[in-house]
């Protein structure tokens, strides 16, 4: 039989009375939380903070999307709490139905893990007021969209820093509609911050070519990149991608892949505390590599839980065009460890799967589900590499390859699978390369 404490029996025991004082104190800060921050939420809010003055819209036929994404601090103010603190972060969706279908808003599309409202609510109060809970839910984007009808609210997606590509996907019966925006953030320098793609080239240098010029055109590019000067072969240039910036950078983003921050002082650090203390980072600077006499004009990255592993390409915008559309070259490798270096600055640089081609077909099967994936080829150009007799990158990391460049060619979407066609050009070897 159990028998009963009294207090002072409890409190005699040291470890008892801590777990006694912890739990006291987290239900007074939880309480304060809550008492403090419910009185400030009303449905008011929406029209006091004007975070709808930056609001982007898109149309389709008879369906209008309007997105806004709050800065950190009007967050604070329509929400009472240090949102981006706790790493959510509230998109604001309008959808204007003037179909005779009912639609249905996705909210997975936007964000695989998306927070529930009363979820968010309990991480930003530490608590579950009804007035909170009445706030959280009210302002919630809810389905269904009727004919004729519109409907606002927020969802509450995980943070993104830098940029945020906002996808909307609205399903009816036999139907689905794209809308994909991308909202720049404040607050993080990226590399294609600085570059003016309307500007790159004149009128007389961009190029039209069909698919047999194209070919033609990718097989005579330079295998590799370069160091600054223009002297040293770098990684490969085993990548193509086809299609607008937004729509690649939407595409990526939809796989979970993220910008790189520029490699300054802020980057660095965190660069550096990352790779000691194992910490994550998720927007670790790639270093600079050169082709078409600059270095990258954008890249992208799929990090895992620490610096030392990820995913991660490089992107040029090059003067071609093929069927309207801006042609990137590129180069894309697997990380798998951080090493020091005295070859590059910041003197860490990450260490590549020495196969390259694996680095190449994975991005392939990741880009097949983001329903963007309308072709795929294969072009020669890099040149091929055996596994016995490697060649090197800038920073003395040994790669093998088969020599070919994949074509990847995107549109709006939606495409399944069975609908990515294949350019029968070349055929990639999926044994091992040796001599």
């Amino acid at each position: 039989m159990f028998k009963m404490r009294s207090i002072s029996q409890l409190t005699c025991n040291p470890n008892r009375l801590w777990i006694l004082v912890t739990i006291a104190l987290m239900a007074l800060i939880g309480g304060c939380a809550t008492f403090r921050t419910a009185p400030s939420l009303s449905p008011q809010l929406m029209n006091e903070v004007r975070f709808r003055d930056r609001s982007q819209s898109k149309f389709d036929d008879a369906v209008r999307v309007t997105v806004a994404v709050p800065t950190a601090e009007e967050n604070h103010a329509l929400f009472g709490a240090d949102m981006s603190g706790k790493e959510i972060q509230p998109i604001w969706v309008k959808v204007e139905n003037h179909s005779d279908q009912t639609y249905y808003l996705i909210s997975a599309a936007t964000d695989p893990n998306y927070f529930s409202p009363l979820e968010a609510a309990y991480a930003a109060h530490g608590g579950l007021s009804k007035s909170e809970q009445n706030y959280f839910r009210s302002v919630n984007f809810r389905n269904p969209i009727l004919p004729n009808t519109a409907v606002s609210g927020f969802l509450f997606t995980n943070l993104d820093e830098g940029e945020k590509i906002v996808q909307v996907d609205l399903i009816a019966n036999q139907q689905i509609k794209f809308f994909t925006f991308f909202v720049q953030i404040p607050g993080m320098r990226v590399d294609y911050g600085r570059v003016d793609f309307e500007s790159l080239y004149s009128e007389k240098e961009t190029v039209e070519l069909n698919l047999d010029e194209l070919r033609v055109a990718l097989e005579n590019l330079p295998c590799c990149t370069t160091d600054k000067e223009g002297k040293s072969f770098g990684d490969p240039l085993n990548l193509v991608i086809i299609g607008d910036f937004i729509d690649v950078a939407a595409t990526f983003s939809r796989r979970g892949w993220l910008p790189a921050e520029e490699t300054y002082s802020s980057a660095i650090w965190k660069t550096v505390k990352s790779f000691f203390f194992g910490s994550r980072y998720r927007y670790s600077p790639v270093s600079s590599l050169y082709a078409y006499g600059r270095h990258q004009d954008f890249a992208r990255q799929k990090p895992r839980h620490n610096i030392h592993e990820r995913n991660h390409l490089r992107l040029w915008y090059s003067p071609m065009r093929y069927e309207g559309k801006p042609v990137f070259i590129g180069q894309v490798s697997r990380d798998i460890g951080v090493r020091f270096t005295t070859k590059t600055w910041p003197p860490v640089t990450h260490k590549i799967d020495p196969d390259i081609d694996e680095a190449r077909h994975a991005l392939i099967e990741d880009l097949l589900f983001s329903q963007t994936l309308a072709k795929v080829g294969f072009v020669k150009g890099v040149g091929r590499a055996t596994s016995s007799k490697p060649r090197t990158n800038l920073t003395g990391d040994p790669y093998f390859t088969d020599g070919l460049r994949a074509l990847l060619i995107l549109e709006q979407g939606p495409i399944s699978m069975n609908e990515v066609t294949s350019l029968d050009w070349e055929h990639p070897m999926t044994f091992h390369i040796s001599d």
